[in-house]
């Protein structure tokens, strides 16, 4: 596949409309699959993933249509409870299809899933929960046995925030006996969009107001519904980091910044000037970005770790010297030999990156090793001076439906 070539050292200046969220759609998807009917999804990301996830679902019995950002899957007939190894090792996220297929079918079969290289990211949590609920587990080899006869509602304190525990276990509850209750529950915006959803299809389903904990009564049974996807915060995030990296002014339509509190926080730590209106955030960014002495990546509402790698690119070229440390995974700093080809000065001390910042990048070759990474070189390559070559973009189009359009329409040369 060809490389992005992106030809940089140009201020930014222009508007997007945001894609649909690939972190919600993921799990909404999932989701369909414990509804007795039909559903509608609207405003879905035309991604790798989306298109591994769709895979998935047809495996099982799924019908599914997609038209441009519409896609209806038909649930009614699952045939299958074994997820085909081929799918789940594209994807991290195709985990969280163990706790629909249980919630529908009591049983599932599925190989441990792959990803992207940024962490261990074990699944334990996910199992001990399981277990919590009646659920039973053989492994043999790669593959993992899940299965119950009555899938029955707990009391589930999880010892870390984890979106991927949290999801599953919502998905688990909301067909069995019982209630379940979720503390230490994830407080993403995507948890709180799978929430929506299932309530839209007839879940029961309250989220106290400290936001970690989960309520939800067992149903007999979900129905049809229509639901719009709300947009990526992490793709707002990128085209804002990358025009603090380049300078300019850009309008990004159609995302809520509520969701990207911690992000626009620190931007305008940077000298960035947003202005947040009706679904739309307008950055102002100054001719170089301010340093910032010391960030860490956090679960929500903190500091994202997704938007970690476009944070460095845009550090990159501060004016002084930033620190930013990695609480979440411990290999989010794959990004930063690639980095410093381009001329950034990064040095990595356990967790920390410690960033020097220059006045400009130059382009060069690099290579993508994950999906943040590669979003970030592309960020990096807008600020650069000349053509850059980014390589290993299929992990770029894990998760982002339309860079090389979305660049354009913000003033880019891609």
């Amino acid at each position: 596949m060809d490389p992005i070539h992106i030809c940089g050292g140009y201020s930014l200046d222009g508007e997007t409309w945001v894609q649909g969220s690939k972190n919600a759609v993921l799990p909404i998807l999932a989701a369909a699959v414990l509804t007795d009917g039909i559903t509608t999804l609207t405003h879905c990301p035309r991604i790798a993933d989306v298109h591994c996830m769709l895979r998935l679902l047809r495996s099982i019995g799924c019908m599914v249509e997609w038209t441009d950002g519409r896609i209806v899957i038909d649930a009614r007939q699952i045939t299958s409870v074994s997820l085909p190894e081929e799918y789940v090792t594209r994807m991290r996220s195709s985990v969280i299809l163990m706790g629909a297929v249980l919630g529908r079918k009591r049983r599932v079969t599925i190989s441990y899933p792959g990803g992207c290289v940024i962490g261990k990211r074990p699944i334990d949590m996910h199992l001990k929960a399981f277990s919590h609920m009646g659920v039973q587990l053989c492994e043999n080899g790669n593959a993992l046995t899940a299965w119950t006869k009555r899938l029955v509602g707990s009391e589930i304190a999880l010892p870390f925030p984890s979106v991927g525990a949290t999801e599953n276990v919502i998905l688990a509850s909301v067909l069995a006996e019982g209630e379940s209750v979720i503390r230490g529950a994830a407080r993403e915006p995507e948890i709180e969009a799978l929430c929506d959803f299932l309530v839209c299809a007839g879940a029961d389903i309250v989220r106290e107001e400290d936001g970690g904990t989960i309520r939800i009564r067992g149903v007999e049974r979900l129905h049809s519904c229509t639901y719009r996807i709300p947009a990526d915060r992490i793709v707002a995030g990128t085209y804002l980091l990358g025009c603090m990296a380049a300078g300019g002014r850009i309008r990004l339509r159609g995302t809520d910044a509520g969701a990207l509190g911690a992000v626009l926080d620190t931007i305008r730590q940077m000298g960035g000037e947003c202005e947040c209106g009706a679904a739309e955030i307008t950055l102002t960014a100054p001719e170089r970005p301010r340093a910032v002495p010391y960030i860490r990546t956090a679960v929500y509402p903190g500091y994202p770790t997704d938007l970690q790698s476009q944070l460095l690119a845009a550090l990159a070229v501060a004016d002084g010297d930033s620190v930013v440390e990695e609480t979440i995974f411990e290999n989010r700093y794959r990004v930063v030999p690639e980095l410093c080809k381009m001329g950034a000065d990064i040095q990595i001390e356990e967790k920390k990156a410690v960033i020097r910042g220059v006045r400009e990048l130059r382009g060069c070759a690099v290579t993508a090793q994950e999906l943040r990474g590669g979003a970030a070189l592309c960020m990096a390559a807008l600020a650069a001076k000349g053509d850059t070559y980014i390589g290993n973009r299929h992990f770029i189009d894990r998760g982002y439906e339309a860079l090389e359009t979305d660049i354009r329409s913000l003033g880019g040369r891609i």
